[in-house]
């Protein structure tokens, strides 16, 4: 191994401060370079000539540096390095690039300054000292590190599609089981299962009993589905319904302040808690309720969980409730749904997490305050494709089964990610030690 030539970045370089406040960026034919990932254009230049642009003042992005060879202005939160003494310290601009970035969060984490805003000013990163490369060195290793980039790019972008296939594959599955595709062989194995209407009506007689009961409210009449309505064909012994025909009851969560990941007081689930169709159970907040207001908003197994709440992307999104916990509530983002028949919880589960439910709560949510909403009647007016009961634990049973096979592949394609991030690392590793 050489012994390292440390020098400081100051002698290296010559280092000035950029010019241009982004707020007053105006769209041109120069490069706009800044903190971000992403360049934009201004009208005007203040450089033209081969720099490094180092990241100094942005938080997200602090250390990052770009590499520019043209005209260009760049932002007053970045410093712009230019090669000092090219007799005694000869510099090659696309070597060193990929030498800042490679010691980003090293550089970052010894001249960094300030709490709540960090940032890195010019004296801090001069005095720093970074490792001296003889320019024969440096222009042979330019090529390797071009061309692992290279390889790298390509690999990552394969890995990603390869993410993306498998979002559409299990997509895929979930429209397959919604269908009925999914259990085809399983229902001609399987004729003396029942149907779906029998399942309805054994629903329509539990509920009326809850009713006369007082244990349920009865809720308002649902609209027929019409035949234009309905968006795929079923199977025979399926039958389409409104959601509100199976729901005993739907409510929203909890108005009251819960402390922050505490042990005091009652878990309260919040939207972040709801992801893929699963509850997580860590970060929960806890909130102090009087035995009222546990009863009211208590969840129990089986129960739903739908987030009310959230961008439009998200809002819809849903979970099951698998374990009994003693004591658990809700807050006011998410909607508690309590089916009829409980058994079915797992299918419906699934059923929602499909593209056309998640298309049917963008669509028709309301904007509020920046996020969009949903409330109790669009729920219950979900149109719902039901299948027997003893299909539904199949349907559920094989997709869980081919997304446990998705989740092997993804994890696969990760940790092949973490190798391929690897690679430039290993790259230049080699490179300081010869």
């Amino acid at each position: 191994m050489s012994k390292l030539n440390l020098i400081p970045i100051g002698t290296l370089f010559d280092l000035e401060k950029g010019s241009l406040q982004s707020s007053k960026c105006t769209e041109g034919k120069y490069t706009f370079i800044t903190a971000a990932e992403e360049w934009k254009t201004h009208n005007e230049y203040s450089h033209e000539c081969e720099a490094l642009i180092f990241a100094a003042a942005a938080s997200g992005s602090l250390g990052r540096t770009h590499y520019i060879n043209d005209k260009f202005i760049t932002s007053d939160l970045c410093f712009i390095l230019t090669p000092k003494d090219s007799k005694k310290y000869p510099i090659n601009l696309k070597f060193y690039h990929f030498v800042f970035n490679s010691l980003k969060d090293e550089i970052v984490k010894n001249t960094k300054s300030g709490t709540s805003k960090e940032s890195i000013n010019q004296s801090n990163l001069r005095n720093y000292e970074i490792q001296y490369f003889e320019i024969n060195k440096q222009n042979l290793w330019i090529d390797k590190l071009v061309n692992t980039n290279s390889i790298k790019e390509d690999l990552e972008l394969e890995l990603s599609h390869g993410q993306s296939l498998l979002k559409q594959l299990k997509q895929t599955i979930l429209q397959e089981a919604i269908e009925g595709k999914l259990t085809a062989k399983w229902r001609a194995k399987n004729p003396d299962i029942g149907t779906a209407k029998e399942l309805l009506e054994q629903i329509k007689i539990e509920k009326e009993k809850l009713i006369k009961e007082k244990k349920i409210k009865a809720s308002k009449p649902l609209a027929l589905i019409n035949e234009d309505e309905i968006p795929f064909n079923i199977p025979q012994n399926w039958e389409w319904c409104r959601f509100g025909t199976i729901i005993e009851s739907a409510n929203n969560g909890l108005y009251k302040k819960a402390s922050f990941y505490t042990d005091d007081g009652i878990p309260s689930l919040r939207m972040y808690n709801i992801q893929n169709g699963e509850i997580v159970y860590k970060n929960i907040r806890c909130v102090e309720l009087s035995f009222e207001e546990f009863e009211q908003y208590k969840l129990i197994t089986n129960d739903l969980l739908l987030n009310r709440v959230n961008s439009k992307e998200l809002v819809g999104k849903t979970a099951i409730i698998r374990e009994n916990l003693k004591k658990i509530v809700y807050e006011s983002m998410n909607m508690r749904i309590r089916l009829i028949n409980p058994l079915m919880s797992s299918y419906i589960n699934k059923y929602i997490l499909s593209a056309g439910t998640k298309e049917y709560f963008s669509n028709i949510s309301k904007v509020a305050s920046g996020q969009v909403s949903i409330n109790q009647n669009q729920v219950y007016s979900l149109k719902v494709p039901l299948p027997p009961l003893e299909e539904q634990k199949e349907i559920v049973t094989t997709i869980e089964k081919l997304f446990a096979i998705c989740d092997e592949l993804e994890c696969e394609i990760n940790q092949n990610k973490i190798t391929v991030e690897n690679l430039m690392a290993t790259v230049l590793k080699e490179a300081f030690e010869q």
